[in-house]
């Protein structure tokens, strides 16, 4: 069953559809600040754009912050919720659970596909944003003569006779958000972990979406609610009124993956959001099963 899932994931043209738009935003982005030269300044517009120019190999950073808002869960909730619905609505859930196949094993294969989904799009964005920043950004390259005191390295030493930095004699480092360099390894380590954090958080949407999903007969439905689930939740988050309730909130964390490029990496908030996705997964999905497995299946 779970290989017959994924066949289906990897054959229907709408799952590599979805993963080409969300990896064209970041594409389009690059092209824009490459032409124009013109990023956005520190503290302003997306996280990691205004260092791109410098350091292309960055781009993995700020491409996972342009599609976390909006396309990566968009395309997550509209895979979850049509796992279950989708197949009501086509009228062939009755004549699979026909078979003998139980439902728990059909569940569970459907959240193995959407599990799978959620990495090939975190994957491909990743990838495809690497080859993005060091091909039409360039490489990192050295800060210009007079970079403010923690910005990037390569910056004039006071009191060192204009004689330029180490880091500008012997190359090039990667600045972490604290101003302090970071190694290509230490690049690397840290993107995985935002990978890592953003496929875990996409797992909360996942399994919200897939419990509306064993609701309703409609995969739009069941898309939309996991979505209206996950504005709300977005509004709460800047009401002062509900501050009682956002570090209960799904996407209360789903910034937290930058703190992974901070040296040192800082965990309170990194851990926080691991922990309140494990919450929402076990919580949804437990209910999804609960209902799938007592519902009665008539389309």
């Amino acid at each position: 069953m779970i290989t017959v899932e994924l066949f289906k994931l990897v054959r229907r043209l709408r799952t590599w559809l979805s993963i080409a738009l969300i990896c064209a935003l970041p594409l389009a982005v690059a092209i824009f600040i490459a032409v124009t030269h013109l990023a956005p300044p520190p503290g302003e517009g997306s996280a990691f754009l205004s260092a791109v120019l410098n350091h292309g190999q960055l781009y993995p950073a700020a491409a996972l912050a342009l599609v976390l808002p909006v396309f990566l869960p968009v395309a997550v909730a509209v895979m979850a919720g049509d796992s279950v619905a989708g197949e009501a609505t086509s009228g062939t859930l009755r004549y699979v659970l026909a078979r003998p196949v139980s439902r728990t094993r059909l569940l569970v294969a459907k959240l193995i596909a959407v599990i799978t989904f959620t990495l090939l799009a975190v994957v491909a964005v990743t990838v495809t944003s690497y080859a993005t920043g060091v091909l039409i950004l360039g490489p990192s390259r050295a800060a210009a003569v007079g970079t403010p005191p923690g910005g990037l390295s390569g910056s004039i030493a006071p009191g060192a006779g204009g004689a330029p930095t180490a880091g500008l004699q012997a190359g090039v480092a990667i600045t972490s958000l604290s101003g302090t360099p970071l190694t290509t390894l230490e690049l690397v380590e840290r993107v995985l972990g935002a990978m890592a954090f953003i496929t875990v958080s996409m797992l909360g949407v996942a399994a919200i979406a897939l419990f509306l999903s064993t609701l309703t007969d409609s995969a739009l439905g069941a898309a939309l609610g996991s979505l209206a689930a996950l504005v709300g939740s977005e509004i709460l988050v800047t009401l002062n009124a509900a501050s009682a309730v956002q570090p209960y909130l799904p996407t209360r964390y789903w910034l937290a993956w930058i703190d992974f490029f901070r040296q040192p990496i800082l965990w309170r908030d990194i851990q926080r959001g691991f922990a309140i996705q494990a919450v929402y997964v076990v919580v949804f999905l437990a209910a999804a099963w609960a209902n799938f497995a007592t519902k009665d299946i008539t389309t």
